[in-house]
């Protein structure tokens, strides 16, 4: 029992050292998985980028839309981006500053993965038009690392809103 007792109050006592060192590893994850969601999004959303995507998305990969539903593999999802390129306008993406979240996931002690959470608003693009909102969405991310590379595993993306709503 003392020994339980001693182990609890070093754990106890120690915390706020772990605390500032996740502080550190915190802000390096968060600088690290916005990058990643600036190449997928810049890369693949707004130019169209397959070849980026593969890299950067988990082989065991989802996205729930609250409005065109679900593509349930990574496969479905890459063949679907072609048709942003083929609008009658250009579809852009841009986060919304200050809104991104980062929330590490560990386990037995070991980082394997992160939540990823924000808004990015949606633009239109005609030519001889300036640029205009489509719409306002949240989002959240599940990152996992994979032999040591961040992929982008599991994507919701909801409650879209129209501007003036």
């Amino acid at each position: 029992m003392k020994l339980i007792w001693i182990a609890f109050c070093c754990f106890l006592f120690s915390a706020p050292l772990i605390s500032q060192q996740d502080d550190i590893t915190l802000q390096e994850l968060f600088l690290e998985l916005k990058q990643k969601d600036s190449l997928v999004f810049n890369l693949g959303f707004n130019e169209c980028d397959t070849a980026q995507l593969r890299i950067l998305i988990s082989d065991d990969f989802e996205f729930f839309h609250d409005q065109s539903g679900l593509l349930d593999s990574k496969e479905n999802f890459i063949r679907n981006i072609p048709n942003l390129c083929k609008m009658n306008y250009k579809p852009t993406r841009v986060l919304v500053d200050g809104s991104i979240e980062v929330f590490p996931l560990y386990s037995n002690g070991v980082l394997y993965g992160a939540i990823q959470k924000g808004e990015h608003e949606f633009y239109g693009e005609e030519p001889g038009k300036p640029k205009y909102l489509t719409s306002r969405a949240k989002f959240t991310h599940v990152w996992i690392l994979e032999n040591g590379e961040w992929k982008l595993k599991r994507v919701l993306s909801y409650d879209h809103q129209s501007p003036g709503k």
